[in-house]
């Protein structure tokens, strides 16, 4: 022991809940990133092409607030469900507004 200092050990379940932000924050944002690209792509009134273009400008936002989001969730489960919650309902709504304009 160096002037006093102790080892610090991190508990396993800390541990893993730090592993499992890092992973959902990694996956859960890449996945609500491309679900809302998809939903915010469908909804604009423009062509296809510029539709497309802005929606993967606008695509960073929600992946980065996903990232902040699930670090600073109460638990990992709510950061996970939370992220599961958002990410269906944009592809839901994604989904439906694809099939009805085909």
């Amino acid at each position: 022991m160096v002037l006093g200092l102790r080892k610090f050990s991190v508990g396993t379940r800390a541990s893993w809940s730090i592993v499992s932000r890092v992973l959902a924050a990694i996956i859960g944002s890449y996945a609500l990133a491309f679900a809302f690209t998809a939903m915010f792509a469908l909804l604009l009134p423009v062509s296809r092409p510029n539709a497309a273009v802005a929606s993967g400008i606008f695509g960073f936002i929600p992946y980065l607030l996903a990232i902040l989001w699930v670090f600073s969730a109460r638990s990992a489960g709510r950061a996970w469900a939370g992220l599961f919650t958002v990410t269906l309902t944009c592809a839901a709504i994604a989904a439906s507004l694809y099939f009805l304009k085909s």
